[in-house]
């Protein structure tokens, strides 16, 4: 790696930097070595995170080495030990005058960054580097804790308080072997990450989040989302110490919004209603306890719990805390406009002071808070809900986070903190969280319509005086989007000497920026409230969206200033016809609100992307929203971001009104020092807005993109010096509709002839995703391109598997398809394993039906399944982008449109799944896509197959490749009502679906039928086994029967062996026939006992335990239906023989406890029973 010097120190860096990221090191190290803050902005793709990991990890050895060098010419008393190297080159240790310098002093360092997924990112380029510090990961216990129990509780202050009460009493294994594990150099001196720390949790059997506390102690350089940095109770929970640290902010563009939102807290009705209802059940139980036990109130009585200590009359006082808190939130009389009461921040102690919360209290009130959740933690009691204290406890930290240093009375010490904040006060509107109180233990008290307490922080330098306060050596806040940095220095309210804008790396011939007034209508394209839903803006934006998808080739970005803005102008445009013409351009993705949907949907982005056949995809998103974010578009995912409009915060909102006043206010007092004013302030959050949505183009240096700003108001002198500094030379406003195209259409054209193809890396992951694609072949290019483009993200993804509030699917199920493809599964309603040779009597009864009906047929792979697979994936893909020749389209004729029904598919049924709906989703719009799985689940609930036929035959009618979709999805019809929709497609389109009988038949149906096979083939079997032996040795013409056993074949009478049937062959036979025998008998005596309704669901039970070996559930249902009747006893002692091995002894000792008696005699019982 070239060794780099940057302001006298030798940096190790990848390769020869480019002249901004030598910049960019150098500003870096002028804050380290002059002990001062800095805000560097440099553009994504210009590398950075490597420059800022580079450049700190240098600093930091020089730094240890100019120690060395002290201590060293100290004990040489000025001799040089290496004549060729001079301690002077060594360094200094930076330390004023004489004092001495010790290896403690070398500062720690604290990267932090927005989430735990852009940390991912970071700790896999220190990998990339030649560094190799002692790092440490910090992570909540969502992300890190692998306790069974405690990972099933869904809040996470439960989890937190049931942690502690776990590591109190040392009841958790995983806890228990932190200390010895935290000296293994496997874990002490490997890179880690979230994940890697989870995985070795696992694998050590050590708690992986008291483990990263533990290596935090010796670790040089700290790992952190920057929420626990800026927010003083986190910062206090994980015990992070900050004096002489260098504290990096890594996408600090959202630095300001975060040091406010961890200043601020809103109380709730709901909040303090499920608060008092904690309390009550604590004192009511203390009480009882008491009177039980006859002491008098008057003694200190120990509960019998261990977690909390603490007396009734304690108890009480909390309560009277909180009613009284309650009644004084109340009794604020609010403006019958409803706009709510502003008070001033000095307000909030005024209001505290009424219910007994005081500088003075607030520690005790903590600390009975802290032990009444520890309380109901240790007990998981399932019916309390604890968040209401936990608002609580955060109020009252926030509110008291600074105690008054010595000498300094409580009103001043009220004063300096109130003048940051505003109180706000307004009626509870939100309805939405008492209707899901219903629960019959909820107290009436929550249902009452109340106040909010808002206690808003609206100065984000608050915050950072809290760091500076804590002895931090140097901060530095970096990102791609900060301009314009005066303003920002000015949010923050602490100096920084050190600034930078840098550059791109990029030439002038990569990008290409517009600024587009009008549409191609001529009609003006303002996004302002009183514009932005007017039916010929959104007309004229629709064409302008569609003539400029046209251009962009591959992936085209359109961000809108807002959720309700885009979904109220995506559907004018469907109701117009607009989406459509959008669709034959490039087929739309939409942005969801919610998190669930969003993998699903970007990547469904990526793949269109990158298909070939088709010219692109368009993907529809929000300024502020989830693709804004730490996504990166690079190469052909992102070719194009087109802004439809400047996304102001919403001025109605009370919070933004209040920050306006707010900052007018700071500026009158500031006695003639420049400060931001309120509406500058306005401006600038819908600039650095859209500053994060250009960034989502243009990431590296080999990529190129157009950015399209189509909005008239772009074109002030204000809003164009507010863009990127990077962007600005390039800014040109078109006043005509068609030298936009003009310009921008020769850009992309010259652009891809001079650079060169976006190059493929593969890792190892890569290489198995490609090896595999290549032995199946279909999607071969698609797939393998859409992998590749997101494996950057795959790591970071893959940790929402391992957080509980963020799963999407059962732990325990496979994660190897999509939860629609799983959907799909769960119409047959039956229970697929992978192709084995049957172990026991369970595998053979599944083999056996699979034999018998053809299903084995289904778990073919390679190259069968790529044959039987491409016809159904690709035949609807076919759709040919209309290419503008003047005014002429190119229409490709397709002549040899066949009717007749596919080959069977070679997947099992969840594989199969999977890429049917990638067809539908390829043929569907958005819309329809999402219209179809909804009459999916419909159907799976509901059972309602008419309404189903109805819902998808209309989205297939008129084009012939959607009814090949509705013929298809004949395999995931349920048994009783194939025959019917076979019928229905016959008469609708003239398709066969290759009904046959026996698809009609259901499992149970399917079982018996099996069975009897089984036993006429044994008994015919045996006949030909007995004439045979009866015959000429050298005539046998039979099969091992072994093979029964080993999962291999049915007999096949035309197979002939060598050699003759040996006597041992012949008893496992017999034995075979056996317990074919024993099955049908039992299971005749169960349907006969339990009727068909309820063996269907013991039938059901036992398929789920082979597939499971889930012992508990089993247990459960088949015990519910065993014991109901006396005569069933039997049976239930009987059913050991479906019992796994490792389950025999728990089952017969649950058959003793069971009846009460040893299992010999239970047995001798229940035959006795049956017989009466």
């Amino acid at each position: 790696m070239p060794l780099i010097d940057v302001r006298g120190v030798s940096v190790n860096f990848p390769f020869t930097p480019y002249k901004c990221q030598e910049d960019y090191m150098s500003k870096v190290m002028e804050c380290l070595q002059k002990e001062v803050n800095g805000i560097l902005e440099s553009p994504t793709g210009t590398g950075k995170t490597l420059c800022l990991l580079c450049s700190t990890l240098a600093w930091r050895e020089h730094f240890k080495d100019s120690i060395s060098a002290r201590k060293i010419a100290e004990r040489m008393d000025g001799v040089e030990m290496f004549p060729k190297r001079p301690m002077a080159s060594w360094g200094k240790a930076d330390k004023e005058g004489d004092a001495p310098a010790y290896y403690t002093d070398v500062p720690k360092i604290i990267y932090a960054s927005r989430t735990h997924s852009q940390l991912t990112q970071v700790i896999s380029e220190l990998k990339n580097t030649s560094y190799r510090p002692k790092v440490c990961v910090l992570g909540s216990r969502e992300q890190l804790c692998i306790h069974p129990e405690v990972m099933k509780q869904e809040s996470n202050h439960v989890k937190v308080h049931m942690c502690r009460a776990k590591m109190t009493s040392r009841s958790c294994l995983y806890y228990n072997n932190v200390e010895e594990k935290s000296t293994d150099k496997e874990l002490t001196n490997t890179i880690l990450d979230v994940e890697d720390l989870v995985k070795n949790g696992n694998k050590h059997r050590v708690c992986p989040y008291y483990l990263s506390r533990s290596l935090k102690q010796q670790a040089e350089i700290i790992f952190m989302p920057y929420n626990y940095l800026l927010d003083p109770k986190s910062r206090k929970a994980h015990n992070i110490e900050l004096k002489g640290t260098v504290v990096i902010f890594d996408e600090a563009h959202n630095v300001e919004k975060m040091c406010e939102e961890s200043a601020s807290s809103d109380l709730t009705p709901y909040d303090l209603a499920t608060a008092i209802d904690a309390v009550n059940q604590v004192l009511t139980l203390q009480a009882s306890t008491a009177e039980k036990s006859g002491l008098s109130e008057d003694f200190n009585i120990e509960t019998t719990n261990p977690g909390l200590k603490m007396d009734v009359a304690d108890i009480a006082k909390i309560k009277r805390i909180l009613l009284d808190l309650e009644a004084a939130i109340d009794s604020i009389e609010l403006p019958s406009n409803g706009a709510g009461l502003t008070k001033p921040g000095s307000y909030i102690f005024e209001l505290f002071k009424q219910a007994q919360l005081t500088f003075e209290t607030k520690t005790a009130v903590l600390d009975a808070l802290e032990q009444i959740m520890g309380y109901f933690a240790e007990r998981n009691s399932v019916f309390t809900n604890t968040s209401g204290l936990q608002k609580l406890s955060d109020i009252i930290q926030i509110v008291f986070s600074r105690d008054p240093p010595e000498g300094m009375s409580s009103f001043a010490a009220e004063q300096s903190i109130a003048k940051h904040y505003k109180v706000h006060i307004h009626s509870d509107t939100n309805i939405h969280k008492k209707k899901q109180r219903t629960d019959p233990w909820s107290s009436t008290t929550s249902t009452k319509q109340g106040k909010i307490l808002s206690y808003w922080c609206f100065s984000p330098g608050y915050t950072m005086h809290e760091l500076v306060s804590q002895g931090v050596r140097s901060i530095i806040l970096t990102s791609g989007t900060l301009s314009p940095l005066s303003s920002f220095t000015a949010e923050m309210q602490i100096s920084f000497p050190v600034l930078l804008e840098n550059p791109h790396v990029i030439d002038k011939h990569q990008i290409f920026v517009g600024i587009i007034p009008k549409g191609p209508d001529g009609v003006q394209l303002s996004s302002a409230f009183d514009k932005r839903f007017s039916p010929d803006y959104m007309a004229s934006l629709g064409n302008t969206v569609v003539n400029i998808g046209r251009v962009v080739p591959h992936g085209l970005l359109v961000f809108f200033p807002s959720y309700t803005v885009m979904d109220k102008t995506i559907e004018f445009w469907r109701e117009n016809g607009c989406t459509n013409r959008i669709e034959d351009v490039k087929p739309m993705f939409i942005e969801p609100k919610g998190k669930g949907s969003f993998n699903e949907v970007i990547n469904g982005y990526y793949t269109k992307v990158n298909d070939s056949s088709i010219s692109g995809a368009s993907f529809f998103a929000v300024c502020r929203g989830k693709a804004s974010e730490g996504l990166d578009f690079s190469d052909t995912n992102g070719r194009g971001v087109l802004i439809t409009g400047l996304p102001f915060p919403p001025r109605m909102d009370p919070r933004v009104i209040l920050k306006m006043q707010f900052l007018d206010e700071v500026g009158k007092r500031a006695n003639g020092i420049k400060c931001l004013t309120g509406q500058e302030w306005y401006r600038q959050q819908a600039s650095r807005a859209v500053n994060q949505a250009i960034g989502r183009v243009i990431r590296h240096r080999q990529d190129f993109g157009g950015i399209f700003l189509c909005d008239h108001r772009f074109m002030s002198t204000d809003a164009r010096s507010q863009l990127p500094l990077w962007v600005r030379p390039y800014v040109k406003v078109y006043d005509n509709f068609g030298h936009v195209i003009r310009d921008s259409s020769q850009f992309f054209r010259k652009v891809q002839k001079i650079m060169p193809p976006p190059k493929v890396k593969l890792d190892n992951s890569c290489k198995d995703i490609c090896s595999e694609q290549c032995n199946s072949k279909p999607y071969s290019s698609n797939a393998i391109s859409s992998q590749l483009s997101n494996s950057f993200m795959r790591k970071a993804k893959t940790l929402d598997s391992h957080v509980p509030s963020l799963k999407k699917r059962r732990i325990g199920t496979s994660s190897s398809y999509d939860g629609t493809a799983q959907l799909c599964v769960e119409y047959e309603g039956e229970i697929q394993s992978e192709r084995k040779k049957p172990l026991g009597l369970l595998e053979a009864l599944d083999h056996n039906e699979r034999k018998a009906f053809g299903e084995e047929d289904e778990m073919l792979v390679g190259e069968e399944k790529a044959s039987r697979l491409s016809t159904l994936s690709l035949q609807h893909d076919k759709r040919h982008d209309d290419e503008q020749r003047g005014n002429k389209k190119r229409i490709k004729l397709v002549n040899s449109l066949k009717n007749e029904p596919l080959p069977d598919s070679t997947l099992n049924k969840a594989e199969k799944a999977k890429f049917y709906l990638a067809s539908v989703k390829q043929t569907l719009s958005q819309a329809n896509y999402h219209q179809f799985t909804q009459s999916m689940q419909t159907y799976k609930k509901t059972d309602d197959f008419d309404t189903m036929l109805a819902e998808l035959s209309s989205l297939c009618t008129g084009d012939p490749l959607k009814q090949f979709l509705l013929r298809d999805f004949y395999q995931f019809v349920r048994p009783h009502h194939k025959q019917r929709f076979d019928e229905a497609c016959r008469s609708l389109y003239g398709l066969e679906c290759g009904f046959k009988p026996e698809h009609a038949l259901s499992n149970l149906e399917k079982g018996s039928l099996m069975l009897n096979a089984t036993k006429e083939k044994n008994e015919s079997g045996a006949c030909a086994l007995s004439a045979t032996q009866n015959s000429t040795k050298n005539t046998s013409s039979q099969l091992d029967a072994s093979q029964l056993n080993k999962g291999g074949c049915h007999l096949n009478s035309g197979v002939l062996h060598k050699e003759p049937l040996k006597r041992g062959d012949l008893l496992s036979k017999d034995k075979s026939e056996h317990q074919s025998n024993r099955l049908k008998d039992y299971l005749d005596k169960v349907k006969e006992a339990l009727g068909p309704q309820k063996y269907q669901q013991f039938f059901v039970s036992l398929q789920t335990y082979k597939k499971t070996d889930n012992y508990d559930n089993m247990v459960l249902e088949i015990v519910s239906l065993l014991t109901e009747g006396t005569s069933d006893f039997a049976l239930l002692h009987s059913f050991t023989v479906f019992v796994r091995p490792h389950h025999k002894q728990q089952y017969n000792q649950m058959l003793k406890e069971l009846m009460g008696m040893p299992v010999e005699d239970t047995l001798h019982q229940a035959k006795a029973l049956t017989s009466k």
